[in-house]
């Protein structure tokens, strides 16, 4: 009888000892995966039942920010100026995850445990967030959104000396408030349309989608002969409204066939792609697709928050058996393909003497204190060109507003560097496109005081008229912005 008790003593003893060691391997050692395993519907509960840090503008404008709501989540997230500010605080979905601001600073507007600060702390349940203050400028970003009305395309403001963003807009946009609702029919609704068109809303086309640069790439070019070749600043071409390409019985001709010709000043002013053809075939490949990477082509650039996408120039070794292309990339054709971010570097780079600053959306984080606990801190990511080449460069694009192709940006008392890029999608096969022109337009003020940078793409569309070019469509979109900025008029 005693033996029969002793092994049953021993059997429970094990028992309630596997049995202890799995309890505190599920609730200590497991805890953590199985928290966040997928399929686990409590973790996703808990996220989104505790609240979140707000995202600000520069101006103190809260753009994103968590309100309490009477359902099983708790809080709601709300987005005030719905798709204003879309592409920059992205969205907080139960379904598709976190874009933006709100995936990049994710660890720091997520609602967490307080630490205990006094005895009754001990015994009460308080959760702590900290806020994202960003570099946008509201001002300028809701002139970016009424400039470019009812057009597609996108706007990218940078402060050349810290590559601070002032603001971020492409049209389409989405309204994030859908794709942040507790309701899981209209966030799959609202996911299906933002998904659609020739440029869907959810394709940031400021950062992610690229097209070719057109004249606008005259800037690296022209760039290029300082760096590389500085005789051909002086040397004078020919006007004509045709010029031959090597290797093959193709010809290149200027946009409507307009006839120019002259040195470098008179070059970039008219835009004139003859002249710079001949220039990207004395250059040589090598120089100019060293000069395009300098300028951060076939990169990514290191923007804070995920989605931005390299803009490409060929390598040199593409042009070996192929020079005609090698004329058509030094005017921004061919296979060059920027997007609208890259383009606002380049220009940034010849504002910020040669130098181009890592372009960044965070500001600082502040604590639900109002204490700054983490400030960004800018830093170069490139050195483009030299201090000497900007300054040439610069007083080039001078000449472009000043009764060159981007007279009609031109403000009262400010003097504006800029080049306007009429991108002909069928260049290159000798015909002249109608209506099917993607439009551009770089520029840069006060130009020997740089306090913005803007880019801007109007792709092609249904609706503009035929034959457009970059000063008749994205030209007013930065003279707004210009003038916003400057406080000019």
């Amino acid at each position: 009888m005693q033996r029969r008790i002793l092994v049953l003593a021993v059997f429970f003893i094990v028992a309630f000892s596997l049995l202890f060691l799995q309890l505190n391997n599920i609730q200590v050692l497991q805890a953590q995966s199985l928290s966040n395993a997928s399929g686990n519907n409590n973790s996703t509960t808990k996220a989104f039942s505790l609240p979140r840090g707000a995202i600000l503008t520069a101006d103190g404008k809260v753009i994103a920010d968590s309100v309490p709501a009477n359902d099983v989540y708790h809080y709601q997230r709300e987005y005030p100026y719905g798709s204003l500010y879309s592409d920059i605080t992205g969205y907080d979905s139960i379904i598709y995850g976190k874009s933006g601001i709100e995936s990049a600073y994710n660890s720091y507007l997520q609602g967490r445990l307080a630490p205990p600060n006094s005895l009754s702390s001990l015994f009460s349940t308080k959760y702590r967030t900290d806020s994202v203050v960003t570099t946008i400028n509201s001002k300028l970003q809701s002139t970016a959104a009424t400039a470019l009305g009812s057009m597609a395309g996108a706007v990218v403001a940078i402060q050349p000396s810290t590559g601070s963003i002032l603001a971020m807009y492409s049209s389409p946009s989405f309204n994030p408030n859908a794709l942040s609702s507790p309701n899981g029919a209209v966030e799959s609704a609202a996911w299906k349309k933002d998904n659609q068109g020739t440029y869907p809303p959810l394709l940031n086309m400021a950062i992610a989608r690229s097209f070719p640069p057109g004249s606008t790439f005259k800037v690296v070019t022209s760039s290029a002969i300082y760096d590389h070749d500085p005789a051909i600043a002086t040397q004078k071409f020919p006007v004509e409204s045709v010029t031959k390409l090597p290797q093959t019985t193709l010809t290149l001709h200027n946009y409507a066939y307009e006839a120019c010709g002259g040195t470098l000043p008179v070059l970039l002013q008219v835009s004139c792609d003859t002249g710079f053809a001949n220039i990207g075939l004395e250059l040589g490949a090598n120089n100019l697709s060293q000069e395009a990477n300098a300028f951060g082509f076939n990169s990514v650039p290191p923007l804070d928050i995920s989605g931005a996408a390299a803009s490409t120039f060929p390598k040199a070794s593409f042009f070996n058996q192929n020079l005609p292309q090698l004329a058509y990339s030094a005017i921004g054709q061919g296979n060059d393909s920027a997007t609208p971010l890259q383009m606002a570097l380049v220009v940034s780079a010849i504002a910020n003497h040669g130098v181009i600053e890592a372009p960044h959306l965070m500001s600082e984080i502040v604590n639900n204190q109002n204490q700054v606990i983490k400030q960004y801190a800018p830093h170069a990511w490139k050195i483009a060109t030299s201090p000497q080449t900007a300054a040439n460069v610069t007083t080039l694009m001078e000449g472009v507003v000043n009764g060159g192709t981007a007279q009609g940006i031109a403000l009262p008392g400010v003097k504006i560097a800029a080049k306007t890029g009429t991108a002909q999608t069928n260049l290159s096969s000798g015909s002249t496109a109608t209506g099917q022109d993607d439009n551009w337009m770089v520029a840069f003020a006060p130009a020997q005081n740089p306090q913005i940078a803007v880019a801007v793409v109007v792709p092609q569309q249904p609706g503009l008229s035929a034959n457009p070019t970059g000063a008749q469509y994205a030209g007013p979109v930065v003279k707004a912005m210009l003038a916003a900025a400057l406080g000019v008029g």
